[in-house]
């Protein structure tokens, strides 16, 4: 039931109301607690103190050198807004609303809810393991209570419910991210099992036919959503099996692992060497008819053919060879980003933040500039990255080109200005782009600094003439997370021209 409370005040020119409130997800008592306990006094200056006080702690564990006040803004509104969820959604007690419709207990643990998996699986869970590792092991044993009580991981899960929206098991790809980096206390045989599980409902959003077939049939009616969207379905699943299978290996259960890396292989079943592109396939085998990579059909999320054809990031040698070598690759990148949509083109309002037909303004695009060092043209990576950084984030209140998403698209930025960003977020590999600031330091647990040192970075000066890590010439185009956690110097030497 629905409540609306309206209260009216008597108050003269000038007089200031105090409200203190509370909400609880549980019960009136429950809010009563919360109040009792978070907000003891009424003392508006106080809570505003403390609260920046916390916000200037956690901004501060990435500190950037810049002169230009609305390069900063634009940072530390990024990082900002990379924190404002997951959500904490609990009572101070630790009690929770569960999607079984029940009050459930979190004892020694924080329950998180409104996770846009299908989004932040890409940059900003990957963020929160540098930034606040604590809180990842929290957000994986909230996953891990919604899967015993809702018998499946959450897609994207709201408060106490699931909404289904979106595609993807991407949970598992979170929690194997902090298991293969060693964060949290987990038990990783539970939490391998619910992801092996939760990627074997067949009944689910046709996960039986994916199996089965080796991809998911696009005449195949899904209950779950209104689209179709059964191509992205097949090489998002593909993806988080490849997740599932790291994390099998690593535990030693060897027949999950090959079980799962052979299900990574999938994205091959939809790839139609006629056209090099993604394709649809009917439940006998057959490539849909009339396609056209520009177009936006039911059958693709958010995206159309050219801006999905990319998410292999398991597997970028294994899309290399299926397009016939780095040079044919290099070319198809290159089309992505000097193939403009013609003016009278109707395009749908997810496509935002257009350079060719790459889009900035939604998340299937987000780590094609990145592939580029794949290709073996490193300078085509940075010079796109700092057009996105410089062109597309303003520090005005419609300075994003596209949704925020749940923290997504400031992460990208986050890492991006940072100079590395995870194309495969649980390879431990970040793929070097560009660095936006003179210097930046990366305040890491325990202690350690990663600092980043461009002396000679501009917005002309965006490509990296050579790069050195502590002191040594450093010819990879790419860190690793055990080289960021162990703290050190990054420098590039920066100019104009490649």
């Amino acid at each position: 039931t629905s409540v609306v409370a309206r209260f009216n005040f008597k108050t003269k020119a000038g007089e200031q109301i105090l409200v203190s409130t509370a909400i609880s997800g549980v019960s009136m008592e429950g809010a009563a607690r919360n109040l009792a306990t978070e907000v003891p006094e009424d003392d508006f200056d106080k809570y505003l103190g403390a609260t920046r006080k916390a916000w200037d702690k956690h901004l501060a564990q990435i500190e950037i050198t810049c002169d230009d006040p609305d390069e900063k803004a634009k940072f530390y509104t990024a990082l900002y807004h990379s924190m404002l969820a997951p959500t904490v959604y609990c009572d101070v007690d630790g009690a929770y609303y569960g999607p079984d419709r029940k009050i459930h207990q979190a004892v020694g643990w924080t329950n998180y809810s409104t996770f846009s998996l299908w989004d932040t699986y890409r940059a900003a869970h990957p963020l929160y393991t540098f930034i606040a590792p604590e809180r990842v092991n929290d957000m994986v044993k909230s996953f891990l209570a919604f899967y015993e009580q809702n018998g499946r991981l959450p897609v994207w899960n709201f408060y106490g419910s699931e909404t289904d929206m979106m595609i993807g098991y991407h949970a598992a790809a979170v929690i194997a991210d902090a298991y293969l980096k060693g964060i949290g206390d987990f038990d990783p045989e539970q939490a391998l099992e619910a992801c092996v599980n939760t990627a074997n409902i067949d009944s689910y959003r046709g996960i039986g036919l994916y199996k089965k077939l080796g991809y998911i049939p696009y005449n195949l009616t899904d209950a779950y959503n209104a689209e179709n969207w059964s191509l992205s379905k097949t090489l998002e699943y593909a993806y988080d099996d490849y997740c599932i299978a790291r994390m099998a290996e690593k535990l030693g259960q060897k027949q999950t692992a090959d079980e799962f890396y052979k299900r990574a292989g999938n994205y091959k079943n939809v790839y139609n060497p006629q056209t090099s592109f993604m394709q649809p396939r009917d439940d006998k085998g057959r490539f849909i008819e009339g396609f056209s990579p520009d177009d936006y059909t039911p059958h693709i999320c958010e995206s159309n053919g050219w801006q999905y054809f990319w998410s292999v990031q398991h597997d970028v040698d294994g899309l290399i060879a299926l397009v016939g070598g780095k040079e044919r690759f290099a070319q198809k990148l290159d089309s992505m980003f000097t193939y403009h949509p013609s003016a009278d083109d109707e395009l749908p309002i997810f496509s935002t933040g257009m350079i060719g037909q790459y889009v900035h303004g939604n998340e299937p695009s987000h780590h094609v500039i990145y592939l580029f060092n794949a290709a073996g043209r490193p300078w085509k990576t940075q010079e796109y990255a700092a057009k996105v950084m410089h062109e597309l984030y303003k520090n005005t209140p419609d300075g994003l080109c596209g949704n925020e998403d749940c923290g997504q698209m400031s992460a990208w930025y986050v890492f991006s200005a940072m100079g590395f960003y995870p194309v495969n977020p649980v390879s431990g590999r970040y793929e070097i782009g560009t660095p936006l600031y003179p210097e930046m330091k990366l305040h890491l647990p325990g202690g350690k600094v990663f600092t980043v040192l461009a002396p000679a970075v501009s917005k002309t000066n965006c490509y990296i003439r050579s790069t050195k890590f502590n002191g040594k010439v450093y010819d990879k185009t790419h860190i690793t997370y055990e080289q960021i956690m162990g703290g050190g110097v990054l420098e590039f030497e920066m100019g104009d021209k490649i």
